[in-house]
């Protein structure tokens, strides 16, 4: 009997060294073994993001397509534009570090800032922490004199975000980092050497992806600015691989597909492909619609018309599209360089929070139906509930439907119910169309009744399909 007790005990110990072992290693730095980490759930519960593009560039403000590259436009391009403005704007001799110098964000209130973003809908945010201009906006220890302590605001003011996000709402705090930057003499000698060295990686960029994650705890990584080189140039599996096995966040952190010049699409959590993107149908990989309400620029601009901005009938019509396909809609907004967030930005958030509020329930958790958008009215999207099997239909366009609404894709039963979310009315009448579908009589609802503006949600029960 104590000889059993003893190689009990061995094997419980041989078991327990086996176990710890595999989960010490279970992901490999390679993108065969990282593919195969499960999505964590909450990143496709959430649905809708928010992404703040802030930075030096704020401080110009000023362009056209991409405020956000105004030094690229300005000293990498050489464009009139770019040249012009300046000359007309500052004294001579003014260069991008005099820009972040005089940086204040004076009226950054990052409790307001989270304040805007829970009434948004938001579920998760996603702040700039360094663009491809290479200044951070925490006090890096691997860029030094280049950073918001440092320089400018003389503030944490990712930290300040961080901790506002997590003490005022429930919403997923998530970074965005910039891989290369423009003008980093190590890169540019690293890119002299066709990435055969990897000092910049080493000394710059790869050190600060570890310390924001040791330090923030993010959520989730946005990464960007990673087309020139490889990813074995980037060290991207090793980090990832680090971030899944041992990081403090390695059970609920996600990352994008931007990690070297060949995993755009190919490799990560979800696919972002290009930016902007919005496919139109159903993908097999978990993707993010990453798309600007400034439709020419992630940074704010101060020169931007009114109709540079979307409308929420856009806005709300994106959404729909998106969340069908099976993505996530991340939002872009660009705060000013006083640390505002400039009031057409804060007004689409809040109004897209006011159509969540009462749609959200055909967004959040939900999951792609068997038909994306339907089969005989132009501009209606699908979406699915599994713990109730319910369908929804969001009519986008921004017209009512009253009268008759012809839907080809829904196939009634006998005990299907077809109701408005939002509306206290009841159920409505419909007639089952002989070649399939559903005719629905929408009556004229007041405006006093109506629940929302720009799209509306029909839910279904029992369908037959």
């Amino acid at each position: 009997m104590a000889l059993s007790y003893a190689r009990l005990g061995f094997y419980i110990v041989l078991f327990s060294f086996i176990t710890l072992q595999s989960i010490d290693s279970k992901y490999a730095p390679t993108w065969d073994s990282l593919d195969k980490r499960p999505l964590p759930q909450w990143f496709d519960d959430s649905k809708v993001g928010i992404l703040i593009c802030w930075g030096v560039y704020s401080v110009p403000a000023w362009g056209g397509w991409g405020a956000e590259w105004f030094w690229w436009w300005w000293k990498g391009a050489n464009q009139t534009k770019y040249i012009d403005y300046m000359s007309k704007t500052y004294p001579p001799g003014v260069t991008f570090q005099d820009l972040a110098a005089s940086w204040r964000a004076q009226l950054y209130d990052p409790s307001e800032w989270a304040d805007i973003f829970k009434a948004a809908g938001a579920k998760y945010v996603v702040l700039t922490s360094k663009h491809h201009e290479g200044f951070t906006l925490w006090p890096s220890k691997v860029s030094w004199n280049w950073n918001a302590m440092d320089v400018g605001p003389k503030r944490d003011l990712l930290g300040d975000l961080a901790v506002a996000i997590r003490n005022r709402t429930d919403i997923h705090f998530g970074l965005y980092h910039s891989l290369f930057e423009w003008f980093n003499p190590l890169y540019l000698k690293d890119k002299a050497n066709k990435f055969a060295t990897q000092d910049f990686v080493k000394t710059k960029t790869g050190p600060e992806l570890y310390e924001l994650v040791n330090k923030y705890q993010p959520e989730l990584i946005w990464s960007d600015g990673e087309w020139e080189a490889e990813d074995t140039y980037w060290n991207s599996t090793n980090f990832i691989a680090w971030l899944y096995n041992d990081s403090p966040v390695k059970n609920k952190v996600v990352v994008n597909d931007r990690w070297g010049s060949r995993t755009l699409c190919k490799h990560g959590d979800y696919y972002t492909c290009q930016d902007r993107y919005n496919p139109g149908k159903l993908q097999n990989h978990k993707w993010e619609n990453a798309m600007t309400i400034d439709k020419l620029s992630w940074g704010y601009r101060r020169n931007a018309p009114l109709s540079d901005y979307l409308t929420m009938v856009e806005l709300t019509t994106t959404i729909a599209e998106t969340i069908s396909c099976g993505g996530n809609i991340l939002v872009n907004i660009g705060p000013t360089a006083d640390g505002r967030i400039p009031p057409i930005f804060e007004e689409r958030l809040r109004q897209m929070g006011q159509w969540l509020k009462v749609n959200g329930e055909a967004i959040y958790g939900s999951k792609p139906w068997a038909f994306q958008n339907d089969t005989a009215t132009h501009g209606v999207w699908y979406t699915y509930q599994k713990a109730t099997d319910s369908v929804y239909a969001i009519v986008t366009g921004g017209k009512m439907p009253f009268g008759k609404l012809m839907l080809g894709a829904p196939n009634p039963s006998p005990g299907t119910q077809v109701t408005l979310l939002g509306y206290t009315g009841g159920p409505f009448r419909f007639d089952r169309n002989p070649p399939g579908g559903i005719a629905i009589d929408v009556p004229a609802i007041p405006a006093s009744q109506m629940p929302c503006d720009w799209a509306w949600t029909f839910k279904f029960t029992q369908l037959a399909n």
